[in-house]
């Protein structure tokens, strides 16, 4: 078809809409309907029992792997929407922040270990609003490895192994923490380079 024909007719370029209800959307949202289920699961009875414990893992280890499979749907089958951009960062936040939370609670878990965390993932947010008029900072290969260390961490301290397993616990756990300081300290530096740049554009 030539430019013309093209011009005369938009609908023959204009691409198709993503609907809002895809599987990519219906995997987030599942996930952030897990949580609850996880939180029950793993505060059942005490939130120390093996059985409950097992099945509180196994909700985590799920929801965990939903997170995984819907970006990549998402990206491979052109189904990226407004909608699975905002709610796929909170499902993940959600997950992990409840996770964290129930652990401390429990006593499984230091509470300086979730407020590290959670301080960080609260600061990148309000981070992302400070530089949204700039431009929007990528993911990096960093940032991947930081979320499947603490999900590996978290799965270690979730389930009922004893105390036989604190070392490998801790030292998961120590990595997941590096990542998560070492990636947030990196977010800091390019966000802070973004906004210059934003601000030199604009005096230019």
């Amino acid at each position: 078809m030539t430019a013309d024909g093209a011009a005369s007719n938009p609908q023959a370029v204009r691409p198709e809409p993503v609907p809002l209800v895809n599987i990519a959307n219906v995997l987030t949202v599942s996930r952030l309907a897990l949580v609850p289920v996880f939180l029950v699961a793993l505060f059942w009875d005490g939130g120390h029992d093996g059985l409950w414990r097992w099945i509180a893992t196994g909700v985590f280890v799920v929801a965990s792997i939903t997170d995984r499979i819907d970006g990549d749907l998402a990206r491979r089958r052109g189904l990226v929407t407004d909608f699975g951009k905002v709610a796929d960062p909170i499902a993940d936040k959600a997950l992990t922040g409840a996770a964290l939370v129930g652990l401390s609670l429990l006593g499984d878990l230091g509470w300086w270990v979730t407020w590290v965390i959670i301080g960080r993932e609260l600061a990148i947010t309000l981070l992302r609003f400070w530089v949204i008029r700039h431009g929007v900072i990528a993911a990096s290969y960093g940032g991947k490895v930081k979320t499947l260390l603490q999900a590996v961490a978290i799965g270690l301290y979730l389930m009922p192994f004893g105390d036989w397993a604190e070392l490998p616990r801790w030292i998961v756990m120590g990595a997941a923490l590096a990542a998560t300081v070492g990636t947030g300290l990196d977010y800091v530096v390019r966000a802070i380079r973004l906004r210059a740049a934003g601000r030199t554009k604009a005096d230019a």
